[in-house]
C-alpha cells in the first residue's frame, strides 16, 4: 500500500471496502455532500479539511472496522455449500437488469416487498447471504440487516464475480461502467 500521506481515497477503499462506513461513524467523513471526498483526493487532504483529524487515527479506525468486516464475509465456496444444504437464503442486491442478465441459481432479487417479508416474518437468526457484483456494497447491506436485529447475516466476498471464478464458471463475468 502507498505511504499514508500519499494514500488516495480510491486506494483506501480498495484495500478496506468498509472504510467509508468506518470514517463516517467515527469522524463524520464521507457520508454526505459536505464531508464527501473524490476518489483521487489524498487521505491527508480529506483529514485536513475535516477538522484536522490525524490520518493515522482515521486509518486505525478503518483497520479496526475492517477486522470486524472480515467476520461478516463468507467465501463463495462456503456460501455455495450453505445454499446447497438449504441452510441459507441468498439475496441479490444488484439491479434488476444485472440480476436478469446473470444470476446465481436460487438467489432472490432484493426488493421492497422482499425486505418487508424478511422484516416481518423471517427468523432473525436465519442465515442471510447478501451479494452484489464485486462485494463492494454487500457489507453495507449486511450492516443494515444486523442493525435491524438479524444475527446471522453474511456478505459474499468478491460478489457474483468471485462466485463465477470459484464456484460456477458457467456464469458470465461482466464489468460495470
Amino acid at each position: 500500500m502507498t505511504t499514508l500521506p500519499d494514500l488516495t481515497m480510491r486506494e483506501l477503499l480498495e484495500e478496506f471496502p468498509g472504510a467509508r462506513r468506518a470514517m463516517f461513524r467515527h469522524f463524520h467523513i464521507g457520508g454526505c455532500a459536505s464531508c464527501g471526498f473524490a476518489p483521487e483526493e489524498k487521505l491527508s487532504e480529506v483529514c485536513a479539511r475535516n477538522e484536522g483529524v490525524a490520518p493515522e487515527d482515521v486509518l486505525a479506525k478503518v483497520r479496526e472496522a475492517h477486522a470486524q468486516d472480515e467476520l461478516v464475509l463468507i467465501s463463495p465456496t462456503e456460501a455455495a455449500e450453505a445454499v446447497r444444504s438449504g441452510s441459507a437464503k441468498l439475496l441479490d442486491i444488484r439491479t434488476r437488469e444485472e440480476h436478469e442478465a446473470v444470476k446465481i441459481a436460487g438467489a432472490e432479487l432484493f426488493s421492497q416487498d422482499l425486505l418487508q417479508s424478511l422484516m416481518s416474518s423471517s427468523p432473525k437468526d436465519a442465515l442471510l447471504i447478501l451479494h452484489d457484483h464485486d462485494g463492494s456494497r454487500s457489507l453495507d447491506a449486511a450492516a443494515y440487516f444486523s442493525g435491524h436485529g438479524f444475527t446471522c447475516v453474511r456478505a459474499l466476498r468478491g460478489g457474483i464475480d468471485a462466485w463465477s471464478l470459484e464456484v460456477d464458471p458457467s456464469l458470465p463475468r461482466y464489468s460495470l461502467e
